[in-house]
């Protein structure tokens, strides 16, 4: 079994010359450079990778496109509906990963790393149909974890890029890990395409799977440390800062519900909301200030099983205020929410991917979403609000304008 498993490392900048696809210039040229030994090339052979018979062709060379030719044998697949395409015993934790891709997919070309199986990984895709060719889409390449067998895109909105990729030529790839922090690069050597403070899936190690339709060729970890990328170095550490840590107007302490159904064929009743006797448990926000609920609750069973029935769970909090003032207040969210203030009806309103209501950025949680106002009393302020689901990740992040004047609650 391929095991990987570095401390923290730098990688070298045209390490990969005479094997790549971006191997323009000799490896003289570059910042620094990776004894070959160090390369672990992953086979592109059928007995190296499990797939539905029928979804995978094996190359026995890399075809030569534009005058590039990758060195070795290729993968390619050919039905997208066939799954995800797996590496057989690989188990990867840190260190380095390049390939070349021709993506051929109509939507997506994806990698999966640090995988445990459908329902916990991590994955880095190319957004075929809007971003190749295009150099200058904000959605070209997207990173999200895979948590509870959901795909978390829309609870990460800052990672995602322009990037500069074709679907005829080779493009190539390369990503770097140290503990929980990455880089992905898309067809250059100095310029991260991606910069991932930390890797924000359940899983630290695991293996690779492919899909998409898509060929892959020269697929190399590369475990051993070397000096630089390209004049960037790391901070260190487990994981890179969070820039909202020193924000004090982020509502981070909440209490939470256990989710409830909401019944087909309705908005909302205030049957829904809690009661007396209902059971609350503390949650906090991860970071950027994001409650992630799919962390704690999954995916929506009924979604899975094709059936539109929603999720609600309720959230609550105590601002403490020093004199009755209206704050202003900036919410981030999918799908639904209803919002109370000291028991009054204060807020509702929606986030739907690609229908009219969809809220900036694309129905990705952000404080773009939407703002209110929050009138508050002298003194303690409950603030509650239910949130509704069943598309992909769920969560809320909430922030004042000013916190001015105002204590924001910690966990009862």
């Amino acid at each position: 079994m391929l095991k990987v498993s570095l401390g923290l490392f730098f990688l070298s900048i045209g390490a990969a010359a005479g094997h790549s696809a971006a191997a323009q210039k000799p490896a003289s040229q570059a910042s620094t450079t990776v004894a070959p030994e160090r390369d672990r090339i992953i086979p592109l052979r059928a007995d190296s990778w499990e797939f539905k018979p029928g979804s995978v062709e094996f190359l026995a060379a890399a075809p030569s496109i534009g005058g590039i030719t990758p060195a070795g044998p290729a993968m390619r697949i050919v039905n997208r509906s066939g799954g995800a395409v797996v590496a057989r015993n690989v188990d990867f934790a840190e260190g380095a990963i390049e390939f070349d891709v021709l993506p051929t997919d109509s939507n997506f070309a994806s990698f999966f790393f640090h995988r445990q199986d459908a329902q916990e990984g991590e994955c880095f895709y190319l957004r075929t149909d809007w971003g190749a060719g295009h150099p200058d889409r904000m959605e070209g390449v997207q990173y999200n974890p895979i948590i509870k067998g959901v795909f978390c895109w829309n609870l990460l909105p800052y990672y995602q890029g322009n990037a500069n990729f074709r679907q005829d030529s080779w493009n190539h790839i390369r990503i770097l890990i140290a503990g929980r922090q990455a880089l992905i690069f898309v067809n250059s050597d100095t310029r991260p395409t991606l910069t991932i403070p930390r890797l924000e899936g359940n899983t630290t190690h695991g293996g690779f799977a492919f899909d998409g339709q898509m060929t892959i060729a020269h697929l190399v970890v590369r475990p051993g440390p070397v000096a630089g990328v390209g004049g960037l170095s790391w901070l260190g550490g487990p994981e890179g800062f969070d820039p909202t840590d020193n924000d004090p107007r982020y509502l981070r302490h909440w209490q939470v519900t256990q989710p409830d159904t909401i019944p087909s064929g309705i908005d909302f009743g205030k049957n829904l909301m809690p009661g007396k006797q209902t059971a609350w448990s503390p949650i906090a926000a991860e970071r950027r200030g994001l409650v992630n609920l799919t962390r704690v609750f999954g995916g929506n069973p009924a979604r899975f099983k094709g059936e539109p029935v929603r999720r609600i769970v309720w959230l609550k909090t105590t601002l403490t205020a020093d004199r009755e003032w209206t704050y202003r207040m900036r919410l981030g969210f999918t799908n639904d929410v209803w919002v109370f203030l000291n028991g009054r009806y204060l807020y509702v309103d929606k986030n739907y991917y690609d229908e009219p209501i969809m809220k900036t950025p694309r129905a990705r949680v952000s404080i773009e979403n939407c703002s209110f106002d929050l009138p508050l009393k002298a003194g303690a302020n409950e603030l509650l609000i239910g949130v509704g689901n069943d598309f992909f990740g769920w969560g809320i992040v909430a922030r004042l304008d000013d916190a001015l004047g105002v204590k924001l609650g910690g966990a009862e």
